[in-house]
């Protein structure tokens, strides 16, 4: 108890928030130290996922990472085992490589996000703090249907949720997919994504937005749904889909008159990222697609 001007006040202590993390190799584990390091986080580390099983039924805790040493089907049988136990713990999924079907399996088993090797480290960090800070998160993606060409989600409109469904998509490391098709999907993607999220949802929580995948022969198309009255791309003289050939800034000044943030190149950007995008008669359904080439291996 302190007292400060005459009025006492009581001092309580924030319980430190603890990790546990599967060993994934001194490059892994020195980054995720120096993560958990600068947030006060406490880290228990385990050898393995039966070791991280076997701690989890008599501790909580606050995140649980997987370790990058085992394949994702491997981790999933844990995931599913530590989801039945802790059904509110934060997992995330590190594995070994990409193999068909993760995504959709750890999405079904409620895991935050998922990373196949090899481990782009910017990302991984970017995500762990997000796990970290965020305040609500396990009913944020749903999945309605899923095989493994075409899987239906529902997801949450804000900004946390987006960002955990394209580490998804990131992880999907499709090896029919040249790698330089994939990043524009997934760029487009985000781009059709957020918008939907902010004018169609309007970032309210209890909106959700409606997204499919699927992945033909020749081509991958993506399909996103909001929950808003729709537009007309002819009325959004504010973007920069609109703006003249010679004068691609000019949305600017609408942006401007109107008091909106600095912006409006999302939809221009993941038009010129795929091969079609195409909007339905309201304007609040949009299909991407693009086509897919494939890879001399695979042609031969």
């Amino acid at each position: 108890m302190t007292r400060c001007g005459g009025a006492s006040f009581a001092l309580y202590s924030v319980p430190q928030r603890i990790a546990l993390v599967v060993d994934s190799g001194t490059e892994i584990n020195e980054l995720l130290d120096g993560v958990f390091e600068s947030e006060n986080w406490s880290v228990q580390r385990v050898h393995d996922n039966c070791a991280a099983l076997t701690t989890v039924t008599t501790s909580s805790f606050d995140l649980i990472i997987t370790g990058s040493k085992n394949l994702c089907s491997d981790n999933l049988e844990v995931v599913h085992k530590i989801r039945a136990a802790r059904p509110h713990a934060r997992l995330i999924i590190l594995a070994d490589k990409f193999m068909p079907g993760d995504v959709l399996d750890a999405m079904r088993e409620g895991a935050f996000s998922y990373f196949s090797g090899p481990f782009e480290h910017t990302a991984l960090v970017d995500m762990v703090h997000q796990a970290m800070d965020s305040p609500c998160w396990d009913d944020g993606i749903e999945v309605l249907s899923g095989t493994p060409a075409w899987v239906r989600l529902a997801a949450r409109c804000d900004v946390e949720t987006a960002n955990r469904l394209i580490q998804f998509l990131h992880g999907a490391k499709d090896p029919s997919i040249p790698e330089a098709d994939r990043e524009a999907v997934v760029s487009a993607f985000r781009e059709i994504l957020l918008n939907a999220m902010e004018h169609g949802g309007h970032f309210d929580p209890s909106h959700y937005v409606e997204i499919s995948f699927i992945r033909a022969s020749r081509a991958v198309v993506l399909r996103v749904k909001d929950p808003g009255q729709g537009f007309s791309l002819e009325e959004l003289q504010h973007a920069a889909i609109n703006s003249p050939a010679g004068d691609p800034l000019s949305h600017f000044a609408v942006r401007e008159e109107q008091g909106l943030r600095p912006g409006g190149f999302g939809l221009l950007l993941a038009q010129k990222q795929v091969d079609d995008l195409i909007y339905n008669e309201k304007g609040n359904e949009v299909l991407l697609i693009k086509y897919i080439n494939p890879l001399p291996s695979q042609a031969a």
